[in-house]
């Protein structure tokens, strides 16, 4: 018999070569995602999530490791004799096709949250972290190790450390024979132990706020509306990523605006004519009532057609010169192409704003779910 041991000691190198392994298939289906970024982005499960929960992504095409029977040797199911009773009960099903010789299909599934994609989002556009303006701070509190104490309540102990103090003092005290031992004895006394000693930690973050506005007018249809739904979702879901103190405004708009929770925007559909100076109008009242410029870093979203009624274009233009842009860390404006929309709007603002184009003023056109990653990336690669 082998030697016997009071403790059950793995071998290091084996949960370190493990901990690579795993390393590795976390980098390769990271990579995977990345790749395939565009085929996820536009799934409408997606739409409308929030918080810390996981988002599961099918994986086809990657391949993991796995054990296999090695049928050379003999073994395994089938190999031994029947018991002479007949043909055995067949697997349920309805054996249309008759036998096959082909594996099934399977798909690998990866969790990820919301922070993660939008890193890996990030990384893939390679969109830089955003300047920060307004002053007003969110102060987040929490807990930092920062000290250990040979004293304290046994919830603190630090286990590394006090295992590592114990192995060292029996090999001081003579206790590990190398050549006799293959690892040197663990047991614990007072001396060893190690306890953590923690402090409260204030940080401060800048606030910021997003004013989503879409318009849900007839024209638009119901593809032009999911399409301005997942880009407003991953957009939202970078800059969480950027600022704990994210706030967000919803508004949607036909010819009248108006502010909705989060659940009714991801979920609204809405018919209607349109008057796009609703919705700048009543952004610029919530922002000047709740946000004021100095404090807050403020991202007013729009997304439309461009289809507009045509004495409201000046309007519209007059409350973004006065109103809007001076108080934006920059104004985004997407426009989605419909077959019902006249798209004139993004003319009326090229023309009437060519000074602020491409800095204060960013314009997008998105032509169909493929042009999303693209338009994000006109959006937010400025980093401002």
């Amino acid at each position: 018999m082998g030697k016997t041991s009071k403790f059950n000691v793995i071998n290091p190198d084996i949960i370190r070569s493990g901990e690579r392994e795993r390393k590795r298939l976390k980098e390769k289906i990271k990579d995977h995602v990345k790749d395939n970024l565009e085929r996820y982005i536009v799934d409408q499960s997606f739409i409308g999530r929030k918080g810390k929960k996981l988002y599961k992504i099918p994986l086809k095409g990657l391949r993991v490791p796995k054990f296999v029977h090695d049928w050379e040797k003999g073994g395994g199911v089938g190999q031994g004799e029947g018991d002479g009773e007949g043909e055995g009960k067949p697997v349920p099903g309805d054996g249309k096709d008759g036998a096959g010789n082909k594996p099934g299909q399977h798909s690998l599934e990866a969790e990820f949250t919301a922070e993660e994609l939008a890193k890996i989002l990030a990384e893939k556009l390679e969109l830089p972290n955003i300047e920060e303006r307004g002053k007003k701070k969110i102060v987040n509190e929490h807990i930092r190790f920062n000290d250990l104490r040979r004293v304290g309540p046994e919830a603190t102990v630090d286990i590394r450390r006090t295992v590592k103090n114990s192995i060292l003092r029996n090999i001081a005290e003579g206790n590990y024979d190398p050549e006799k031992d293959e690892y040197p004895p663990i047991d614990i006394k007072r001396e060893d132990k190690r306890h953590r000693i923690w402090e409260k930690v204030f940080e401060k973050k800048a606030a910021a706020v997003i004013v989503l506005m879409m318009d849900v007018s007839g024209s638009m249809g119901d593809t032009q509306k999911d399409i301005v739904k997942t880009e407003m979702f991953w957009i939202e879901t970078f800059l969480h990523s950027q600022y704990d103190g994210l706030e967000v405004v919803y508004i949607v708009h036909d010819t009248e605006a108006r502010e909705v929770d989060r659940d009714s925007f991801y979920r609204i559909r809405e018919s209607g004519g349109t008057n796009i100076s609703s919705a700048y109008n009543l952004a610029a009242k919530i922002i000047e009532e709740r946000y004021p410029v100095h404090e807050w870093n403020i991202y007013p979203f729009h997304f439309s057609d461009g289809d507009n009624w045509n004495s409201d274009n000046s309007v519209a233009t007059e409350l973004l010169t006065g109103k809007i842009l001076p108080v934006s860390n920059m104004f985004c404006y997407g426009q989605v192409e419909s077959r019902y929309g006249s798209g004139e709007f993004k003319k009326i603002l090229e023309n009437g704003f060519k000074d602020q184009l491409g800095e204060k003023l960013i314009i997008s056109v998105i032509k169909n779910k493929k042009g999303i990653l693209k338009s994000i990336k006109e959006f937010l690669g400025k980093g401002k």
